[in-house]
């Protein structure tokens, strides 16, 4: 196989940019993610797939819950910083308004919806792991916007 090619065809693929939080007693992360789909709709299940080095990998399993936050078309800039590693960027939850569900996992106020995920499978799926979850709880904050995209924020994926 022509790794290039593999590269150039695997950067087809469409993807969303969402922001996935996490609380597990008091530590709590975001993280931008693309790797993530609705998987069924009765009941209604959500495929996540997480690298196996993540900070929030080990808060989610403590959790077994995590939200899915829609980000904006304008928030490029949120969805770049929630993509650093928490080991290089320790701060980057400072100054983003959190609120909580009901079970208390945060997500981020101005996003433009959230789903709350409680886990209900673990799979090994090569240098990540996949998440299937069930969706328990969601909101939507705003309707003024469409959702960010790999492509419309420009981010390339390795292939």
């Amino acid at each position: 196989m022509d790794d290039a090619v593999k590269k150039e065809a695997l950067r087809l693929f469409t993807y969303g940019l969402y922001a996935v939080s996490v609380r597990a007693g008091d530590q709590r992360n975001a993280f931008t993610a693309n790797w993530l789909s609705q998987v069924s709709f009765d009941p209604p299940l959500v495929a996540l797939s997480v690298d196996n080095t993540a900070a929030s990998l080990p808060l989610i399993r403590e959790a077994q819950r995590f939200v899915v936050n829609v980000y904006g078309a304008e928030q490029r800039e949120l969805s770049g910083r929630l993509g650093k590693t928490l080991g290089r960027s320790p701060d980057k939850l400072a100054g983003i308004t959190l609120s909580e569900t009901a079970s208390s996992q945060p997500y981020l106020s101005d996003a433009l919806g959230w789903v709350e995920v409680a886990v209900e499978h673990e799979l090994p799926a090569g240098d990540s792991t996949l998440l299937l979850g069930r969706v328990v709880d969601a909101g939507m904050q705003r309707h003024d916007a469409e959702p960010l995209t790999m492509r419309a924020a420009g981010f390339k994926h390795a292939g």
